[in-house]
This record gives structure tokens, C-alpha cells and sequence, in this order.
């Protein structure tokens, strides 16, 4: 019981420092979350700059609303869901919105194999950053996030039928810089 008692009270100091803005609680914070959330932000962004940009964006909105988390819950929780709305309002801020008719996408969807099973974890990131950012966002959402459709459709002001249709041509797109890989793989 003395133990959970003293966690409860380091934390609440230690989220008393960050709301105090002292340097050390957060250099900790971001030296310890930086890893994670870079990989959440490569995987919306375009290039490790715009992942950079993304990161610190919202290592800011982190520090600055840092008085908002609710002890007791996970910290990480609270920091990885700042750093996917981040994500989200930059696709917002810098994407036009593209309605498609969910209709024309049936005609193109594949019985093919998963390409996916036989990449690299560098390979899949590489090809996701190719993707457009509106395939980009909703194959991330959908996929890495666990998001519906309709709460895709929600967080970046699109139908969900605009976010199934951009999911799949997202992994149409994926299965294609795949076998364009394989085939230059194979002409060496």
C-alpha cells in the first residue's frame, strides 16, 4: 500500500514540475516518449523533417496543456493521443478536400497475397510515406490506429465512405510500390 502511495506522490511532483515548466521533468519526458512518438509521426508525415516538425508541434502542445492531465491516468496514454491529433490538425491544415465515390473504388480491390508479410519495418514505412497525406492519414488511422471509418470520417472532415475508398486505394498503392520493389529486386 506504502508503494502505490509514494508512485501516486512521485507523479503528482513530477506532473507539478512539468506544470511548473522546469527543464528537467521535460527533457525526461521527451527524451523518454521521443522514440515512439517519431515513429507516429513518420508515419504521417512525408520525411523525417515534417516527422521533426510534427514531433516538436506537439511536444509543445504537451508542455503547454500539461496542467490538463488527470493523475493516475497513463501519462504515455495522454502524450500519444496529443502527438495523433497533432497529426490529424497538420493533415487538416495542409490537405484540400477530395470527395470519391466509394462505388468506383469496388472495381479495384485484389485477392492478391499480402505484400506486406515479407518487408521490412523500414520498407512499409518508406512506402506509406509515398502515399498521398489523405491515403496517408486514413491508411494510418485505419490500420496503425484502430480508428472506425466513421471516426476517421469525424477527425479529418471527410465521409466514411471518402475514408473507405481512400483505404483502399492507400493499400492498392502499397501493393504497388511493393511489386515494383520485387521486380527491381529481382532484375538485379
Amino acid at each position: 500500500m506504502d508503494i502505490a502511495l509514494n508512485l501516486e506522490r512521485a507523479e503528482r511532483d513530477f506532473v507539478e514540475a512539468l506544470t511548473r515548466q522546469e527543464r528537467w521533468a521535460q527533457q525526461q519526458v521527451y527524451e523518454e516518449h521521443y522514440g515512439r512518438m517519431m515513429g507516429i509521426c513518420m508515419r504521417y508525415a512525408g520525411s523525417r523533417d515534417e516527422a521533426l516538425d510534427l514531433l516538436h508541434e506537439a511536444f509543445i502542445k504537451i508542455f503547454q496543456n500539461i496542467a490538463r492531465y488527470k493523475a493516475g491516468t497513463s501519462l504515455g496514454a495522454w502524450i500519444r493521443t496529443i502527438v495523433v491529433n497533432t497529426c490529424i490538425d497538420y493533415y487538416r491544415r495542409n490537405t484540400r478536400r477530395r470527395t470519391e465515390d466509394l462505388d468506383s473504388v469496388h472495381t479495384v480491390s485484389t485477392d492478391d497475397p499480402d505484400v506486406l508479410s515479407n518487408l521490412t519495418e523500414r520498407e512499409i514505412l518508406d512506402a506509406v510515406q509515398q502515399l498521398s497525406p489523405a491515403y496517408r492519414a486514413v491508411f494510418n488511422l485505419y490500420v496503425v490506429e484502430g480508428y472506425s471509418h466513421k471516426e476517421i470520417g469525424e477527425a479529418l472532415n471527410i465521409t466514411e465512405s471518402t475514408s473507405r475508398s481512400n483505404l483502399v486505394k492507400s493499400r492498392l498503392k502499397l501493393q504497388e510500390i511493393f511489386a515494383m520493389r520485387r521486380m527491381e529486386f529481382e532484375m538485379k
